[in-house]
């Protein structure tokens, strides 16, 4: 089992940032990649950021220069630093792990409303 604690959600103008973390823990020895989703009213869930088994870092077009996703190796913590918000960054987040048989665990998710 994977464990998380999300945090750093809230309602901001567009334009402003917010910082996301999420803390992973339990079975992570076989990652095969780790990062955030997020899911607006009436869509489908979507990868926002990723990181691969490689290290290696992957973004949705949308949020590319935008946003930044990062990890503490020593605090479990992985972070997506979000700026220049628009309103159609609102959604719900999900941090996500996946694991080496393809499993993929879920955050409890986080909201994010971006409106003036």
């Amino acid at each position: 089992q994977v464990h998380f604690e999300e945090s750093g959600g809230g309602e901001i103008q567009p334009g402003g940032s917010l910082r996301l973390s999420c803390v992973v823990s339990g079975s992570t020895a076989k990652m095969l990649s780790m990062g955030w989703y997020r899911q607006a009213p009436a869509e489908e869930r979507d990868l926002v950021a990723a990181f691969t088994v490689t290290n290696k870092t992957n973004y949705a077009d949308s949020v590319k220069g935008r946003f930044t996703i990062s990890r503490d190796v020593a605090k479990n913590t992985m972070y997506l630093q979000m700026n220049t918000l628009k309103p159609e960054d609102t959604a719900v987040y999900y941090c996500f792990f996946r694991d080496t048989s393809l499993q993929r665990y879920w955050g409890q998710g986080t909201q994010v409303t971006v409106s003036s």
